[in-house]
């Protein structure tokens, strides 16, 4: 079976975009760019699994589920598609970071990143991938990151990066072996306006700044165009690509 292919290609470019009708889960859904992915995938028509604010003509319900948990995301993915009647797009978006210096990683340290970032897309995306293929069809997008294809600095983050690229080389994977019941590409944004980063020394910032052609942070609204893209027909023929929106930083 080849990759899917919509019956009118074509329709409207707008119509493409649309996502009405469509079922969505997004793990980490609740803030920075998860909510923006979330908000996106409502305001183009979908019905979200996510704790967001509810958009007319859509319904959106909250869950929650440890990602490095496999049993848990795929009780709740399952229970998600039973309650929607089909599960059409997952957003493996959850993750987190930590900074410390290669030589001085604990093992707690280093495993705790890998357990959510790396782990637990996978079961994510394992969880998603038995839905798709039972239902002939899925859409599986992955939140990567610039720290996939460079060395942040001055932050020593070598878990974090590490976790990174391992996520955008699985969705490379899982295209290929899934392609005749799914599509899967990876979203890489650059250095995103969140709590994440907010939390980090002033000179942290100020020095990114300095390395970033466009000379600020990314809002994480300034996403949502991009994850309805790779979850709508607009993007039929792009299956493992890693789409990098980072304002320049990874081009000098």
């Amino acid at each position: 079976m080849p990759l899917y292919k919509p019956s009118n290609p074509d329709i409207h470019v707008s119509a493409q975009f649309s996502l009405k009708g469509k079922n969505a889960a997004v793990t980490g859904g609740v803030r920075g760019i998860g909510l923006a992915a979330s908000r996106a995938l409502a305001e183009a028509g979908a019905n979200i699994a996510a704790s967001i604010a509810k958009e007319a003509g859509v319904t959106v319900k909250a869950y929650q589920a440890s990602v490095d948990k496999k049993g848990e995301i795929d009780g709740v993915l399952k229970t998600i598609a039973s309650d929607f009647g089909s599960l059409d797009i997952v957003v493996a978006n959850a993750g987190i970071a930590s900074h410390y210096s290669a030589e001085e990683y604990t093992e707690d340290q280093w495993r705790k990143i890998m357990d959510v970032n790396l782990d637990g897309a996978f079961w994510t995306a394992q969880s998603a991938g038995n839905i798709f293929k039972t239902q002939g069809h899925g859409n599986l997008i992955f939140t990567g990151s610039v720290s996939a294809i460079l060395v942040n600095v001055p932050q020593k983050q070598a878990a974090y990066n590490a976790s990174k690229a391992a996520v955008v080389h699985l969705a490379r994977c899982l295209s290929v072996e899934w392609v005749e019941f799914a599509r899967v590409n990876c979203i890489s944004p650059g250095f995103i306006d969140t709590d994440m980063l907010t939390v980090h020394p002033t000179a942290w910032r100020d020095k990114w700044f300095g390395m970033v052609p466009a000379g600020r942070l990314c809002d994480p609204n300034e996403l949502k165009g991009a994850y309805v893209f790779l979850a709508s027909d607009a993007s039929t023929y792009m299956t493992g690509a890693n789409l990098v929106i980072d304002g320049g930083y990874t081009l000098p």
